[in-house]
């Protein structure tokens, strides 16, 4: 890939639309890193008050990321990012009441409204990057900067408790750097109608309402695969639990949250560009180092904790989890993209976010059940199914390379 290709897509679109995912997370990221601390231990409710905060925020999510994905084709993605964008704000209310309710209310409004604005964004980008052999590199720099955001959102919390600063401060400076994402998202130029146009090049078959059709299979696979890998994909606070457990200090806790956040960002940023292959080559890349080094990574944290192996492999665990997020969020839009483009893919990208958000709701209340088992249970579990998912999406690679094979003829 020449150096004149690699800096095309680095366009006026895609930094707008990455600089507002580095400022949604440095807000948001905030307020979820500390909203667990200010339920139970400022406002002193159980910890299953929290646990259901978690699967209403994420299993709510789900349903919205879907009626994003339809009305954003209706309305115009750009527009209903920007509403969705706008309304985020909500969760950095949350610490101004002293109601657990109302608190958890405010927390799930602005994530659900994040989640509606999610398949919009992202299509936002795929018309940004018309050239499909560069998709993976915009996306693997969306979410550099997304994880990027997360672990500022972490440095920043860490030191304002350390500080003694009330958490409704906390809570609410982070609406300036949502105003801020807003602003940046503001500046792109894409989204504007309701449909994605298929890039040059490719093999489509049109219908009657004038909708591209995919030439190639796997699009189903693609979301089991991440379905399945969304019961896998629990909150980070779990090693971070493990790790202050382990170490016996909560500042290995938030090392490893640092250190999750970090590699993540950096695999989006430096392998983005590497998955320009193949399409089949691609669906190999996200079985092997997506949902296969998830698997490695939760099995780890499994094998330290139970024979006791200390600090450093379970932050060697943490770190494989955050590689894994990296190539699965650089993949699976990216793949996506190519298999449901056109009008269909506004509906893909929100089913992939609806796929998560249920997997998100499952996983973490499996982990937390098992967690009282021992931690080992917990990422063993967490270990079987992401291997599962690997076999799917491999078991599925065979067929999307005789597709895209047969394809490629029509193409020239």
């Amino acid at each position: 890939m020449s150096a004149a290709r690699e800096t095309s897509w680095r366009n006026r679109d895609v930094w707008s639309i990455a600089l507002s995912a580095f400022f949604a997370d440095s807000g948001y990221q905030s307020v979820l890193a500390g909203f667990p601390l200010f339920l139970v231990l400022i406002l002193h409710q159980p910890v299953w008050e929290f646990g259901l905060a978690s699967a209403l925020s994420y299993g709510g999510g789900a349903l919205w990321s879907l009626a994003g994905a339809r009305l954003g084709e209706r309305l115009g993605h750009r527009r209903l990012a920007l509403i969705g964008n706008a309304i985020i704000p909500l969760l950095s209310l949350s610490a101004l009441v002293a109601s657990p309710v109302v608190a958890i209310g405010l927390l799930c409004g602005g994530w659900w409204a994040r989640n509606l604005r999610s398949p919009s964004r992202r299509v936002m980008l795929v018309e940004a990057v018309p050239d499909e052999a560069n998709r993976s590199a915009a996306f693997g720099f969306l979410h550099a900067l997304d994880v990027g955001g997360g672990a500022v959102a972490g440095c920043y919390v860490l030191a304002s408790v350390l500080a003694g600063v009330s958490f409704r401060w906390i809570f609410l400076v982070t609406v300036a750097p949502l105003v801020m994402s807003s602003l940046m998202l503001s500046r792109a130029r894409t989204g504007r109608q309701s449909a994605v146009s298929p890039a040059p090049g490719r093999a489509h078959e049109r219908v009657a309402g004038g909708d591209p059709e995919p030439a190639l299979p796997g699009s189903r696979s693609l979301l089991i695969g991440a379905a399945l890998y969304g019961f896998t994909y629990y909150s980070v606070g779990f090693p971070v639990l493990t790790l202050a457990q382990g170490g016996h200090h909560f500042g290995y806790g938030i090392g490893a949250f640092l250190v999750f956040q970090g590699v993540s960002a950096l695999t989006g940023y430096l392998l983005g560009s590497r998955f320009h292959r193949g399409l089949a080559a691609r669906f190999t890349d996200l079985g092997v180092f997506g949902y296969l080094s998830a698997g490695l990574g939760s099995a780890l944290l499994a094998a330290a904790y139970a024979a006791g192996l200390g600090v450093a492999i379970l932050m060697l665990g943490v770190a494989v989890l955050g590689f894994a997020l990296g190539v699965v969020e650089t993949l699976e839009p990216s793949l996506m993209s190519v298999l449901r483009p056109g009008r269909h893919a506004g509906r893909a990208f929100g089913a992939l976010s609806a796929a998560r958000s249920v997997g998100l709701v499952v996983a973490n209340l499996a982990l937390g059940l098992l967690y009282g088992l021992g931690p080992a249970w917990s990422y063993g579990y967490a270990a079987s199914v992401a291997v599962i998912a690997a076999a799917v999406i491999l078991f599925a690679t065979p067929a999307v390379r005789v597709a895209e094979l047969s394809a490629a003829p029509a193409a020239r």
